[in-house]
């Protein structure tokens, strides 16, 4: 579901997602293959969450920064800026969700999409040095 002209795939945007979700201590990261559901609106979801208002929003600038750093993509539709419980950032073919815990707990998207193959991504812990 490529858009017209674009030179990156949305493997590419997704890896991007994820790197710099990781960056900024993202938790619970999962994506969602969307790619084999005939009626989806992309080709991935990637959903994460952070612990508070600026944690979320911190990570979803982090992510328009790498994306447009590493793609020259700007965002498409971006929202929840305002209140940062839940900030979405669509690229057309991929869209990142970042929650904070419990708005993701109520509108829990991965089972709306449950017939999408869903993909928990592990994110290295930091270890302190004794």
């Amino acid at each position: 579901m490529q858009k017209k002209g674009k030179t990156q795939t949305p493997v590419q945007l997704k890896d991007v997602a994820l790197s710099s979700i990781a960056d900024k201590k993202g938790k619970n990261v999962v994506c969602l293959n969307m790619t084999k559901i005939t009626s989806s609106i992309c080709d991935y979801f990637v959903i994460c969450e952070g612990d508070s208002t600026v944690q979320v929003e911190t990570i979803a600038k982090a992510v328009e920064e790498a994306i447009f750093k590493a793609t020259g993509e700007h965002v498409y539709h971006r929202e929840g800026f305002a209140n940062a419980e839940w900030i979405l950032l669509d690229y057309v073919d991929i869209v990142v969700h970042i929650f904070q815990p419990h708005v993701r707990k109520f509108y829990n998207l991965e089972s709306l999409w449950a017939d999408a193959e869903t993909e928990e991504i592990a994110v290295e812990r930091e270890f302190k040095h004794v």
